[in-house]
């Protein structure tokens, strides 16, 4: 597309600049605890084409809406008592709430359906540019459509350079993979759509009900209910295989453990975490998927995680196995 893309530093300067940017209906790539997103005005049909334009997007996909707080989310859904707890006891987080839309959110941005999805970010920097734009941001991930999420400016640089004007530099992203999207359309069965560091289990308990885990995966002739509902997501380029125990002896493959292996390694070799902490692994996921997908190698080698790993394992284990999806 050609345009000069450029990182600014979090001053408040820039900050007001980008949200200036917002306003005007343009795109700018943000950090949030999660993964970096692509944002852009929520209620400006044109603005949010333009993110599915730059990241080549189906226009299937829905977006996800971020809000200041629980009174902006309001205004663009109809909340259930149920989903009004969620979102005083889970945002600003990890969290996103699927509910019915209200007439002033755009069909773009719900690829034509009757729900948005909303979450209200954690990350200091995307809450203070949605105080300082006014506005709510649509935001699916900053990189090309179907790719590693981006978890850092740079990464977002190497898939949108010349796409997008602008990259607000945040740093790593705390947590590392996409949020828990919640479907709450029917308040008496909530259903996740896509696990992530908000887990089933806290959910059930907090709701005193059952929450549902939709395992189904669409392979994207529909219009989806929520984002991150796609049979094959998350992919790098190199072929991935997801393996219970890995013993790869060919330098040409790239072999990535949950943990660091016990002494010398070898440069083919990768690892998500040193002690196994699975927080420390959803941070690295993606930016550890990045490195093996860069060295060149015939195929990347995963280990799967263990079942009864813990309930974040869910989501990296999610991740992977729709990364692993063949074209």
């Amino acid at each position: 597309m050609g345009m000069q893309t450029r990182i600014l530093k979090p001053s408040q300067r820039n900050l007001r600049r980008l949200g200036h940017v917002l306003r005007k209906g343009g795109l700018v790539a943000i950090p949030t605890e999660t993964v970096y997103g692509l944002a852009a005005n929520a209620l400006d049909p044109q603005a949010c084409a333009a993110i599915f334009r730059a990241k080549e997007r189906p226009a299937h996909d829905p977006l996800i809406v971020h809000v200041i707080g629980l009174a902006q989310a309001e205004d663009l859904a109809e909340f259930n008592a149920g989903a009004r707890r969620l979102a005083r006891r889970f945002w600003p987080g990890a969290l996103t709430l699927v509910l019915p839309r209200k007439s002033c959110v755009p069909g773009v941005v719900t690829a034509g359906g009757n729900t948005v999805a909303l979450r209200s970010p954690a990350h200091p920097l995307a809450r203070r540019l949605l105080r300082v734009a006014g506005i709510p941001l649509a935001a699916p991930s900053a990189n090309r459509f179907g790719y590693i999420s981006p978890t850092s400016a740079r990464h977002v640089v190497e898939g949108l350079a010349g796409r997008i004007g602008y990259v607000l530099d945040g740093g790593d992203c705390p947590i590392g993979v996409e949020s828990t999207v919640l479907d709450l359309t029917r308040p008496n069965r909530p259903r996740i759509l896509r696990p992530g560091a908000v887990t089933a289990r806290e959910l059930s308990r907090f709701l005193r009900r059952p929450v549902a885990v939709v395992r189904q995966r669409s392979r994207g002739r529909m219009p989806l209910a929520s984002p991150g509902m796609l049979e094959r997501h998350y992919s790098p380029r190199t072929p991935l295989r997801l393996t219970a125990r890995i013993a790869v002896r060919d330098p040409a493959v790239a072999v990535v453990r949950w943990c660091k292996p016990v002494g010398a390694t070898a440069p083919n070799v990768f690892w998500l975490s040193r002690g196994g902490g699975l927080a420390e692994m959803a941070r690295n996921l993606y930016r550890v998927l990045r490195l093996a997908d860069a060295g060149g190698f015939r195929e990347i080698c995963v280990e799967a995680p263990a079942p009864g790993a813990g309930d974040l394992a869910d989501a990296i284990r999610d991740r992977l196995q729709r990364a692993a999806t063949r074209r």
